[in-house]
């Protein structure tokens, strides 16, 4: 039989051949390196049979889906030394996650992070017998029988909650057999890396009327290098944390009387104001006009946008005059209504309309990080509406804005398209034509990017920007989504060339997404170290002398009155100790003054970072700091 390579080319095999006989009829190093194969697009085990005239792509660790395979047998080696070291232990679920896998199991006895050395040791000896995984099915009343005769309660409710057509597949590794749809690794000893992380409860299924069960967390990586360099990561993360960096200096603050909103400080405004600045800025270059809509609108606005039905339960709802209203979570209808106050003609069009509009969600108080996942944030949102011969030039616009913005914080990033989810509103010709728009604008700009299936919002598929920081962990922020369907629901309408009326499409696009989440994200990136035209603080003057406080307090004065933001550290303390202050608050430049700065009007500069870069003139120090200021120069 002929079976198709992922390159195009065709492999003769005889009938019966698996994906490992076609791996090895290719090369024993590519048999050794594959973990599964993609069958016609799915992914399976490497002993799965191959037909007539199937396409196969062979997976190894270098795939992100290969990865996943590797955790998830992990999570299975994890589960087994369990059982063998916890007989009485009850077995739930063991899924991969982000550089990882977990598995919540029912002790009897509980246990804490000390046994998990015991725990790993049987993993060690487990994944050094080198054990066949082998996978098999089974009927579902066998199924139920052969859970129920290992005494795995979890497991018989999971198969009796399964469709009743639904293959029901077992991994079988040495003695131990679990409940899985797979694939798996071929063996337990193609593992090399992995190491037992932390431990947390959490609710069967997920429903706090149910049991509260051992969440066991571990990591894995293809190589002990790649593990460790994680581990490094983790631990530089600890150092970079936000909220810690952000109460250091004094960023914002969070407080029990109003859990998931945060209380920004004087630094913070400044921050938070210079963003906004930046972004009205490119957003005015770029013919965007802004608009404020009110932060509560009426129950019936949100209807007709879909919300109600399809986002209630996120969202703060109130009476006013008798009347059912609700806080916005979105800006996005109440751009709707400002489009609507006016008539357009297709002359009008593209109108570009951008809001910096406070929302509020209601996320669950266990989801709450710091600035990353909070109550209320700013949505720099914008909404484009425009012609349908007009959608790739406006999301070409957009990506060149995001890819402007990321670039100039030194930001990497990588590109997601998001489709139709369950959960969604509109035909599908709709869903169809505004999927096809999105590729085809992609695809001319040849920008690379990944299919993120059924993850798109409820009314349109999107372009998601996931955006890599300094120490390469990812970020979603940007979006663009098309939208068919709001137009249609609150009956948007332009004059044609024609004289007639028809229906504009619409872009919701953010470039920061949060501007909360986007300076938690830049706290950690830049270590709390700004660059000069974001630091809340640009200049700290430091008079060596009380003489010199006055020449102090008049650099200050000058600096201000030239837009740089300084303050003068008079304090009766030693020099030393002002420098190193200024250095724990992350000050860009010190200034240090003395009777010799006085007497010839200059400053002994020192650079954050660099320590002393000498004498200069302070208007040659103004101009410096000047020009960083407007070039938004990083170092």
């Amino acid at each position: 039989m002929n079976i198709i390579l992922k390159n195009g080319d065709t492999l003769s095999l005889d009938a019966g051949a698996t994906a490992l006989t076609a791996a090895q009829s290719i090369s024993e190093g590519l048999a050794r390196a594959s973990v599964a194969a993609k069958i016609n697009g799915r992914l399976c085990d490497l002993t799965a049979p191959l037909c007539e005239g199937d396409h196969l792509e062979l997976v190894t660790l270098k795939d992100k889906e290969g990865l996943e395979v590797y955790r998830h047998t992990c999570a299975h080696v994890l589960a087994q030394a369990l059982k063998t070291v916890y007989p009485t232990c009850k077995l739930a679920i063991g899924p991969v996650i982000e550089n990882g896998f977990y598995y919540d199991v029912d002790f009897k006895t509980p246990i804490t992070m000390e046994d998990f050395s015991k725990v790993e040791a049987e993993m060690k000896k487990i994944i050094k017998s080198n054990l066949p995984i082998e996978r098999f099915t089974l009927s579902r009343d066998d199924a139920i029988a052969l859970m129920s005769k290992f005494h795995e309660n979890y497991k018989v409710e999971l198969i009796q909650d399964l469709p009743a057509d639904e293959e029901i597949s077992f991994y079988k590794q040495g003695a131990f057999t679990d409940l899985c749809r797979g694939p798996h690794l071929p063996s337990t000893g193609k593992i090399k890396a992995f190491k037992l992380v932390s431990i947390a409860g959490a609710y069967w299924r997920g429903d706090e009327k149910k049991k509260m069960l051992t969440r066991i967390y571990g990591t894995a990586f293809a190589k002990k290098e790649e593990m460790d360099e994680y581990f490094e990561m983790l631990e530089e993360a600890k150092k970079r944390d936000h909220i810690k960096l952000g109460k250091e200096l004094k960023l914002f603050a969070l407080m029990n009387e109003g859990k998931g909103f945060p209380f920004f400080l004087p630094n913070g405004m400044v921050l938070k104001n210079t963003l906004i600045e930046y972004w009205r800025q490119i957003h005015r270059r770029e013919g965007y006009v802004e608009v404020q809509t009110p932060m509560i609108m009426t129950r019936t606005l949100w209807e007709n946008s879909g919300h109600w039905d399809h986002y209630k339960d996120n969202m703060y709802t109130t009476k006013i005059d008798g009347e059912d209203c609700a806080v916005k979570p979105m800006n996005c209808p109440g751009g709707m209504l400002v489009y609507k106050t006016a008539p357009h003609s297709y002359k009008d069009l593209p109108i570009r309309m951008g809001e910096l509009g406070l929302v509020h969600r209601h996320e669950k108080s266990g989801q709450l990080h710091g600035l990353m996942r909070v109550r209320c944030f700013t949505q720099d949102d914008a909404h484009i509406f425009m012609l349908p011969e007009q959608i790739e030039e406006e999301i070409k616009g957009v990506v060149r804005i995001i890819d402007e913005v990321y670039k100039l914080f030194g930001f990497k990033y990588h590109v997601e398209l998001s489709t139709r989810p369950e959960d969604s509103m509109g035909s599908d010709e709709d869903w169809q034509a505004a999927t096809d728009a999105l590729k085809l604008a992609l695809d001319d700009i040849g920008l690379e990017y990944v299919i993120n299936e059924g993850d798109g919002a409820f009314y349109g598929p999107k372009i998601d920007f996931h955006l890599e920081d300094s120490i390469k962990r990812t970020w979603q922020c940007g979006t663009i989504q098309l939208d068919f369907q709001m137009p249609q629901r609150f009956d948007l309408e332009y004059v044609g060339e024609d004289g007639q009326k028809h229906r504009p499409i619409m872009i919701h696009r953010v470039v920061f997404g949060s501007i909360e989440r986007f300076i938690g994200i830049l706290i950690e990136h830049f270590a709390g170290k700004f660059p000069v035209w974001l630091s809340p603080e640009q200049v700290k003057v430091l008079p060596v002398t009380d003489r010199a406080a006055e020449y102090a307090e008049r650099l200050v004065s000058e600096m201000a009155a030239i837009g740089i933001r300084a303050s003068a550290d008079l304090r009766k303390e030693k020099i030393g100790r002002k420098i190193l202050d200024a250095e724990l608050e992350k000050v860009p430049y010190k200034l240090i003054v003395g009777d010799k700065e006085v007497e010839n009007g200059t400053v002994s500069v020192r650079r954050r970072g660099e320590g002393d870069i000498g004498a200069m003139a302070k208007e040659d120090f103004f101009a410096l700091v000047k020009e960083e200021n407007d070039t938004k120069k990083i170092f």
